[in-house]
């Protein structure tokens, strides 16, 4: 652990943090701890992590956990400044299991803030708006069952949540074969892997 004062930002960082975005980090350092060190090089230059110690300052914190990085040659910290940053913007997320990972935090009363999503992205996620009843049909152009790529919502009591119905289709035949064709065994068996309460 570090104190504050000792940490050295970066002067040319170019990513940049909004008050909003730093209150979040924040909110997630006092509901899960400080979990990702802040890096620095060995002249007590930060690397990576200068939300977390904006975040640690609103917060009065007067220690931080830091990793010192001393084995980086001037070009590869300058590098590393703008690598660690971009690479997680790179990644992109698995929709269907999204939506099913933040509903069944949703019923289990979890602050859906400290995910870092926008209300309005929340909310596509619980109820992505124009998916509407399926319909019947095959798409002219392609001759393909237009029920394929469709999306179909799923509602179990008061949770419900949007997946393509060939992926639905497919998940709930696997749970028919496990526990057989009683729709309250299937409802039961889907609550049961999903941590929904009965």
């Amino acid at each position: 652990m570090w104190p504050l004062e000792r940490l050295v930002p970066y002067e040319r960082n170019a990513r940049t943090h909004s008050p909003e975005q730093v209150a979040q980090i924040a909110a997630s350092i006092q509901e899960f701890g400080f979990t990702n060190p802040i890096l620095v090089d060995g002249a007590d230059g930060i690397l990576a992590g200068h939300g977390r110690l904006a975040a640690a300052k609103d917060m009065g914190l007067a220690e931080v956990p830091v990793i010192v990085l001393d084995h980086l040659i001037a070009a590869q910290r300058r590098a590393y400044i703008l690598a660690d940053n971009q690479l997680a913007l790179n990644a992109g997320w698995d929709t269907e299991l999204l939506q099913m990972e933040v509903a069944a935090l949703n019923l289990a009363d979890f602050d859906l803030s400290l995910l870092g999503f926008d209300d309005e992205r929340i909310a596509s996620l619980l109820d992505p708006e124009g998916i509407d009843d399926l319909e019947d049909g095959v798409d002219a152009t392609t001759g393909k069952d237009q029920l394929d790529d469709a999306d179909t919502q799923v509602v179990i009591g008061s949770y419900r949540f949007v997946l393509r119905r060939d992926a639905y289709m497919q998940w709930r035949g696997a749970v028919r074969e496990q526990v057989g064709f009683e729709e309250d065994e299937i409802e039961s068996e889907i609550c049961r892997r999903l941590q929904i309460p009965v």
